[in-house]
């Protein structure tokens, strides 16, 4: 989407916009309020900033309330929440925790509550979807990601926007609510033609590798979009036994063609332990493969970063991208193998898009700007 469809007239918007960043993403949502505040100034709308002041503080013995420190009636309200940081700290009975998913949903539904109905609209920014991985029911198991839909749909939310979800069937949970799920495809390659300036792009000198089954899709596209071979590999398990809750990985089988001299592409939505995405690319340069980049949207390293530094300086991976979607440990940035891709503007288009009930289709399939960014990149073949 050009920019300039962003500079609107104050009298298109659905109504005055007003921005609440969640404990955990106040330097996101900073971000994505200097671009707005850019844009509606130039549109006619003099803001400082969209930003709403809150607080969810927490008693002594755990409980918590919300409080939103001015009024948000009659405002097209976005709520930015990044259940993923672990880095938010509160005290309970003289002791430290980190907020868990859970205790970033709860304070969710108390900043919702606060609002107390007034709002013209209430939208979710929530990049990673809260219960996202317990999307499925075997035996007896929860549904925890399509209740807290369900919830939030009863609460009044009107439009959920998260991205690269575990799996966007979810979505079937709330058919009467929006529900947006966005893969920042073109936010990636921009940053990766930017840091590796001489990668050939092309059938003979690179591929995409999907990790599993579960992730062929979103290496499918960036296949299609560049134009290249995709490969994949499918994790075969031990189904007799269950170690922490899953059956544990016996192997990875690769199925495509000959990776032999290629860089190598890896996307998938979560890097936890690492330990998948290292044995991929363990088994890749057993085939011979040249480079191997890894991509994931969340970058968590929940085991740490030793595993990783290590392959780095063995040669069995180059080069790690993640988004700022979600919390980054500074060891992690300061990192000379990990790349940062920004994804705040494309927020901001978001926000603005929704703010003014127009189209977001180019937002959600950026095929022409890839396509312009192959061109000035002479990968565009």
């Amino acid at each position: 989407m050009d920019k300039n469809e962003i500079l609107f007239n104050h009298q298109t918007n659905v109504a005055p916009l007003g921005i609440i960043a969640m404990n955990g993403t106040q330097e996101l949502s900073s971000e994505i309020n200097d671009y707005l505040v850019e844009w509606y100034n130039q549109g006619g709308i003099d803001a400082d900033s969209f930003l709403i002041e809150t607080d969810c503080p927490r008693f002594s013995s755990g409980d918590g309330k919300a409080l939103i420190k001015s009024t948000v009636r009659g405002d097209d309200l976005f709520i930015i929440c990044d259940v993923g940081n672990y880095n938010v700290k509160y005290n309970m009975f003289g002791s430290q925790n980190s907020m868990s998913p859970d205790d970033h949903y709860q304070d969710l539904k108390r900043i919702i509550q606060a609002a107390g109905g007034k709002a013209h609209r209430i939208n979710l920014v929530m990049p990673i979807l809260y219960g996202g991985r317990q999307h499925r029911r075997n035996y007896r198991e929860s549904l925890d990601c399509a209740v807290a839909l369900q919830e939030l749909q009863a609460m009044g939310v009107s439009n959920i926007i998260t991205f690269d979800a575990h799996d966007p069937r979810v979505q079937n949970a709330i058919p009467l609510m929006g529900f947006d799920n966005v893969i920042p495809t073109y936010q990636v390659l921009k940053k990766m033609f930017t840091d590796i300036p001489n990668i050939n792009v092309d059938k003979d000198h690179f591929m995409i590798v999907s990790p599993d089954e579960g992730a062929i899709n979103r290496n499918m596209y960036y296949a299609s979009v560049l134009g290249i071979d995709l490969g994949m590999f499918y994790k075969r398990r031990d189904y007799s036994i269950v170690v922490n809750g899953r059956n544990p990985i016996v192997a990875h089988e690769y199925l495509g063609n000959s990776v032999d001299g290629k860089d190598i592409f890896v996307a998938d939505d979560i890097i936890s332990s690492g330990e998948s995405m290292l044995e991929v690319a363990a088994e890749l340069k057993k085939r011979n493969a040249r480079k191997i980049y890894a991509y994931a949207t969340y970058p968590l390293f929940t085991n740490g970063l030793q595993v990783f530094d290590e392959a780095y300086k063995n040669g069995i991976i180059n080069g790690v991208f993640g988004t700022n979607l979600t919390y980054r440990t500074p060891d992690l940035l300061q990192r000379e193998w990990y790349h940062d891709v920004d994804c705040a503007k494309y927020i901001a288009y978001f926000i603005a898009s929704l703010n003014h009930d127009l189209s977001i289709s180019a937002i959600i399939d950026p095929h022409e700007k890839i396509q312009t960014l192959l061109r000035k990149t002479g990968n565009l073949k």
